[in-house]
């Protein structure tokens, strides 16, 4: 479990299945962060025994409710399709729509990379997010990742199609600078 100042960062459970699936069903989160909108409940505990209940995924939940919002994760070697080292990881994200622009997701990212460099002991972080996703951008640029390439025609399995990514990164020695000018 990891924690801010308004977020409590802790492994997905089935008994989130339900408020899961309040969020995940909106067509604009998944589809532009390249999943399907979730169909119902049991779908989400599908997701949930699936994909979110993979090692260094969390919910993000609300301290001040204590409900799951939204949803952040580090992913590694051979689990990603950018190509990257065994001291690497890729960030990946989601939150609900009523949650957008609080800041709330750059906060839960930067609890991620902190952890990801100082405990996991990381080299490198990635992230990437399709065309179109500004929101997605904005986010990377606020927790301080830097371009690093564009990849055409990635796939999109679970949508059956192909998109634009941008990649970006973020080295251990870039995020302890930026952490010491803060």
């Amino acid at each position: 479990m990891l924690e801010t100042e308004r977020l409590v960062l802790r492994p997905w459970t089935e008994s989130d299945a339900e408020v899961l699936y309040k969020y995940a069903k909106h067509p604009a989160v998944g589809p532009v962060a390249g999943w399907p909108a979730h169909t119902s409940v049991e779908n989400s505990r599908e997701i949930i025994r699936d994909v979110l209940s993979a090692p260094e995924t969390y919910a993000v939940i609300l301290k001040r409710t204590g409900e799951p919002v939204g949803s952040v994760g580090l992913i590694f070697c051979g689990k990603s399709n950018i190509s990257m080292g065994k001291d690497e990881g890729e960030i990946g994200y989601w939150i609900g729509v009523p949650y957008w622009g609080q800041g709330l997701i750059p906060e839960a990212v930067r609890e991620l990379m902190r952890y990801g460099f100082e405990e996991l002991r990381l080299e490198k972080i990635w992230c990437g997010y399709f065309d179109g996703n500004d929101k997605s951008r904005r986010v990377q640029e606020k927790c301080g990742f830097r371009y690093h390439h564009t990849a055409e025609n990635v796939s999109c399995s679970m949508l059956d199609d192909t998109r634009t990514e941008h990649i970006t990164c973020i080295t251990k020695e870039q995020w302890m600078e930026e952490v010491n000018l803060k």
